[in-house]
């Protein structure tokens, strides 16, 4: 080969540099290196038990927020002259002891179920990332006020506590409950998220990363917003994932023992409470409630389980 050749075959006939094939674009992008929330959503798409949890939990919050969807009549129009019916083209599970569709009370049960443990998750939420990365950030006796405080709440038992403290701001508000019952379980449910958030915010803090934006001048609320927070919520997450289907079964709880909500309310805990003295006669008002409060916790459960297997670095 001549020199000619050589430097054309280098550089293209143009003389330009040589540029790289069209393929080349696509290697190097699939050559970058993935965050782990990247890597997390790989193994998701591959769970089986993530698109079963995933797929239940959105069935059940459309069911929430557009109950008419699944073709459920009025919870409220009740006739006695129905009470404890079959099974019809109308009211798919029956009719309970006060004539009312089963079917209908089961599908806007999920409402009040799912609100109040959604809003109770995120209070306790806010709770747990605020002791948490205080204790974990600023250590010293600053952690040791804060982790005292959350032994002393952790060590209440919680059933004990949920009762007392929902019967007496059921007496005070005065409503259907649902504040009430929030924010027993938002300021009761706290404590495992703030013990999580700490050890993630200790484990953080101590990196490379961390120390570098230090020695540039950054502040203790720049360092806990911009560096550490995005980097220790993924177990918070989970736990509060986890949280969630806790707090819908800890509502139907204080529903069924009469101090959550009330006053007209739907939801699944009233549901099972009032069918539970007629449950040899008529075990459908009891059984199809059940179940979808077991199928809504159920899911939650394994929704944080497979997210938490799939951030857990120790497991790939």
């Amino acid at each position: 080969m001549s020199d000619l050749e050589a430097v054309t075959t280098a550089t293209g006939p143009s003389g330009d540099a040589p540029t790289e094939p069209r393929h080349a674009n696509k290697a190097n992008k699939k050559d970058k290196p993935r965050s782990l929330a990247g890597d997390a959503w790989i193994d998701l798409r591959k769970s089986k038990i993530f698109w079963f949890a995933a797929i239940l939990v959105l069935i059940i919050t459309l069911m929430a927020l557009f109950p008419s969807l699944f073709g459920a009549g009025d919870p409220r129009a009740c006739a006695l002259s129905r009470q404890h019916a079959g099974p019809s083209g109308h009211a798919f599970f029956g009719f309970d002891y006060q004539g009312c569709d089963v079917y209908a009370k089961t599908i806007y049960g999920a409402r009040n179920s799912l609100q109040v443990g959604l809003l109770a998750t995120l209070m306790s939420g806010v709770i747990g990332l605020f002791f948490g990365l205080g204790a974990g950030y600023f250590g010293g006796w600053v952690d040791a006020i804060l982790s005292r405080f959350i032994d002393v709440v952790l060590g209440i038992p919680f059933l004990l506590a949920a009762i007392v403290l929902a019967k007496r701001l059921s007496a005070d508000a005065g409503s259907n409950g649902v504040a009430a019952v929030t924010l027993t379980l938002g300021v009761l449910g706290w404590t495992t998220a703030a013990r999580i958030m700490r050890s993630s915010v200790i484990a953080s803090k101590n990196q490379d990363y961390v120390a570098a934006a230090r020695m540039l001048g950054s502040g203790p609320a720049r360092l806990m917003v911009r560096h550490i927070l995005p980097n220790s919520t993924a177990s918070f997450i989970v736990v509060l994932t986890i949280l969630l289907g806790a707090n819908i079964a800890s509502e139907a709880t204080l529903s069924f023992l009469g101090i959550g909500l009330k006053n007209g309310a739907i939801s699944w805990g009233i549901s099972i409470a009032e069918a539970s003295p007629f449950a040899r006669i008529a075990p459908a008002p009891l059984v199809w409630p059940s179940v979808f409060l077991a199928a809504t916790v159920l899911a939650f459960i394994m929704l944080g389980d497979a997210v938490r297997d799939a951030f857990d670095p120790k497991l790939r």
